[in-house]
């Protein structure tokens, strides 16, 4: 398990009934552990929100454009996936709203796993690399 400081740490995540976004049935789970895909995914389904489960808006709180445009351009890279795209309502609202359609073959929320799974993945390999560059470098010049 790596520990992605303030990457979805405080993250909140739920589907969006599109016809009814001011209906609030309760609260996810808070999660102050370490980042893990199933701790993300405990969301709760409003009202209609699971009619298509081929499409569906997730909604996180505590993100913006960063997570945002990075989890799209994982999510889309997906065959199974028709349509991602991301939203920030207003610049006041601390909220993300990411659509997902796919195909018939999965489901959207299956889809955001996938997606969360792909960029935390991605996540690793770059402080990885990042890390054994900076020691790398250090052994180089001989910086302790």
């Amino acid at each position: 398990m790596i520990d992605i400081p303030g990457f979805l740490r405080n993250s909140r995540i739920r589907t969006v009934d599109n016809t009814d976004n001011n209906s609030n049935n309760g609260n996810p789970e808070e999660n102050n552990s370490d980042f893990e895909v199933n701790d993300i995914l405990n969301f709760y389904t409003e009202k209609g929100s699971v009619a298509d489960p081929q499409s569906m808006t997730f909604s996180i709180s505590g993100e913006d454009h960063t997570l945002g445009n990075a989890l799209r351009y994982i999510i889309i890279q997906n065959p199974e996936v028709e349509y991602c795209g991301y939203s920030i309502p207003h610049p006041s609202e601390d909220k993300l709203n990411i659509r997902i359609q796919t195909t018939e073959n999965t489901t959207a929320i299956d889809a955001m796993r996938k997606g969360l799974e792909d960029l935390k993945s991605l996540c690793a390999k770059i402080s990885e690399t990042f890390y054994k560059a900076n020691r790398d470098f250090d052994e180089k010049n001989d910086i302790s």
